[in-house]
């Protein structure tokens, strides 16, 4: 089996800065993967350097065997779903954020029917009601719960989250634990949270921009 992440020596600097250095990790198909490291550790660069973010000085990165460039990061961004702590839903309702991809040509003839709206909804412990709600005035957990259905609702299968059980509650967690179950669903995560972590397949640790371990579950 081909990885669909594969990075290469990658080097990053910003700002003068590197803030990744020789990172060299593949992520198979399928699997759950957990960035782990104190906080400046590269562990969020990590995940923007994949969505094109930040230009690469050095190395490479592949996705589904193909580089990284700035003619293929689109294909990337496409078969993705970012959800950072504090996502951005990019519209005024609850409805009109899950709604709104499904203006572009591209999943035009997807839009998904009520039915289907409240059924990830509630996939996800958010009542239906919340589709009339301000998107200005729903919680951090929650909006990161509305990214997902969105992700879900696109039929993405590559999550890259950040933190995202950090403000959930245990039923809101549960219903998240249970989403990536799915064996179709490949995650590449920032993470702390020791629930969240048991349940990767493979754990990534980070320090000051460099990896400075990797383990799959059958290595341990």
């Amino acid at each position: 089996m081909s990885p669909i992440i594969r990075f290469d020596q990658v080097s990053v600097i910003a700002r003068e800065k590197t803030i990744l250095s020789n990172i060299s990790f593949t992520l198979y198909p399928g699997e759950k993967a957990a960035l782990c490291g104190k906080s400046g550790s590269g562990k969020s660069s990590v995940l923007k350097t994949l969505l094109g973010l930040h230009p690469i000085n050095h190395g490479a990165v592949y996705f589904q065997e193909q580089a990284l460039t700035p003619a293929s990061v689109q294909i990337i961004r496409s078969c993705t779903a970012y959800i950072g702590q504090e996502p951005m839903l990019g519209a005024d309702t609850v409805r009109a954020a899950l709604l709104l991809p499904f203006q572009f040509k591209a999943h035009r003839d997807h839009k998904p029917t009520e039915v289907q709206l409240i059924a990830v909804l509630q996939r996800l412990q958010l009542p239906a009601d919340i589709l009339r709600q301000d998107s200005s005035r729903i919680s951090g957990g929650e909006k990161q719960r509305i990214a997902l259905a969105r992700g879900l609702l696109l039929g993405k299968k590559l999550y890259l989250l950040d933190e995202i059980t950090s403000a959930l509650d245990a039923d809101s967690k549960q219903a998240v634990f249970d989403v990536f179950s799915d064996p179709e669903l490949t995650v590449l995560s920032v993470a702390h949270d020791p629930e969240w972590l048991e349940r990767c397949t493979v754990i990534f640790e980070l320090e000051a921009g460099r990896m400075t371990q990797g383990r799959r579950h059958a290595d341990t």
